[in-house]
């Protein structure tokens, strides 16, 4: 690194600790371990600098000191990206965990978050009123990473990905400018956020419209193992007539002793319960249910079904692939990886795109892929102090098993860092006018989020 672009920590924590006094962190100071710490254990990061931020103005501030003496920056908000992007090394993380604040409007059915809310304070602030948002399936992610690169969850095929039930964002750009955009102002912003992920600034605040459902039906059944095959081909036959009101998750769970057991997990967001049942019906009829939860739930509780299921401190690694259907070649795969898992803690996850999520135009949004399709999530896990190798083949295996049944590219969420030509196909025809976003917003790559886009310039 040359002398003209050597960052100036010094300084830049001078007047950083002007600005935000003791809520500037460095490795010497007690608060520091915590805030640099993440739910994946796996992720070992060392930032110079910590800064706590309470509102844009602050985001604003913190930019143009990292900006004025060539301080590299993460920007971290729900911090849940398995490969702790949120943190870098020898730089200054942008810390947004303390921006929490939610506003409902009941009488416009609209709901404005603050950059660091999670999806748990979302709905929780909702619920004495009915109303819900589109989310991911982990109360614990924070919204603004779920949203702006996709947010696949449990209301997809009714009301679509998160992305699409944003109606406005408030972002500081890397020069310290706070702009709103919206269907009427920073419009090529808006578009670009809408899929493109962190990568044009930061998101201080978000505004979403929300939807009434009083509860859904929804649950878990499980299946032993043997019944695997029948079971994934019976889902296979039920999403492929589902209705919008109906999106089901299915996969690969760890049982009581840790051996894998194949689950399906219907959301049903309907108005009529009846027709949620005839759907739970088909399920429990797949196979022999050792697990049978299925029951009107509050949004809240649909989203808590997941909470065990990712434990803070292990160690994870996530390999994805988008797959057009569940063929018998596709189902032999996941079968066989589940037979072969060797972790106690290890999943694997078919998130179900379809309905509303479907018929959003593919230049809309700078979201790639608009056709039906399966999002698979290969989640290797293994406890601190154990050997990742295994796992992390496991992983692989699979992954690689599974690409001749996938589409091109994958969730930009879920792909590693390196994975940056999977990256690009996975916007296909989006791709020349999201790095052109990225040229205009962000022509110094200041932000380097997830998705992890080339610090290239220009079209390319």
């Amino acid at each position: 690194m040359t002398a003209t672009t050597t960052p100036d920590l010094s300084r830049a924590a001078a007047e950083l600790r002007e600005l935000l006094g003791d809520r500037l962190l460095r490795p010497a100071d007690a608060d520091y371990p915590p805030a640099t710490r993440v739910w994946n254990g796996a992720v070992d990061r060392a930032p110079a600098l910590v800064v706590r931020c309470r509102d844009a103005d602050e985001v604003a501030g913190v930019l143009r000191v990292a900006r004025r003496h060539r301080v590299p920056l993460s920007v971290r908000a729900g911090g849940h990206d398995w490969a702790g992007r949120a943190l870098r090394d020898d730089g200054l993380v942008l810390d947004l965990t303390g921006m929490r604040d939610v506003e409902v409007d009941p009488a416009a059915a609209t709901v404005t978050v603050a950059g660091g809310a999670t999806a748990g304070d979302v709905v929780a602030a909702l619920r004495p009123y009915d109303l819900v948002v589109a989310t991911g399936v982990v109360r614990a992610v924070g919204m603004a990473g779920l949203t702006l690169a996709g947010g696949y969850g449990p209301l997809c095929g009714r009301h679509g990905l998160a992305l699409d039930n944003l109606l406005a964002a408030e972002v500081v750009l890397a020069d310290g400018r706070r702009v709103t955009a919206g269907p009427e102002h920073e419009t090529e912003l808006f578009w670009a956020l809408r899929g493109g992920g962190g990568n044009f600034g930061v998101v201080t605040r978000l505004t979403y419209r929300a939807h009434r459902l009083p509860a859904a039906l929804a649950g878990m059944v499980m299946f032993a193992l043997d019944e695997a095959v029948d079971v994934l081909r019976g889902y296979r036959d039920l999403v492929a007539d589902a209705p919008d009101e109906l999106t089901v998750m299915a996969g690969f769970l760890p049982g009581p002793a840790g051996e894998p057991l194949v689950f399906v997990c219907p959301v049903h967001s309907g108005d009529d319960p009846a027709a949620g049942r005839r759907y739970v019906e088909r399920i429990r009829a797949l196979g022999t249910p050792l697990v049978d939860q299925v029951a009107p739930l509050p949004y809240e509780d649909v989203l808590r079904m997941f909470d065990g299921g990712m434990v803070d401190g292990n160690h994870y690694l996530l390999r994805t692939r988008w797959l057009p259907g569940l063929t018998d070649q596709a189902v032999a795969v996941l079968v066989d990886a589940a037979r072969r898992v060797g972790s106690p803690y290890s999943a694997i996850a078919l998130h179900h795109f379809h309905g509303a999520a479907s018929r959003v135009g593919a230049g809309d949004t700078a979201f790639g892929l608009r056709a039906d399709h399966l999002l698979a999530e290969v989640i290797a896990v293994w406890a601190p102090g154990d050997e990742p190798g295994p796992q992390r083949e496991w992983a692989e295996r699979t992954s690689a098993a599974l690409a001749p049944h996938a589409l091109p590219g994958g969730y930009p969420n879920l792909l590693a860092p390196e994975e940056t030509d999977r990256v690009r196909l996975a916007y296909g025809d989006n791709w020349a006018r999201l790095r052109r976003a990225k040229h205009r917003y962000d022509p110094t790559a200041v932000f380097s989020a997830v998705p992890t886009l080339p610090a290239t310039t220009g079209g390319r």
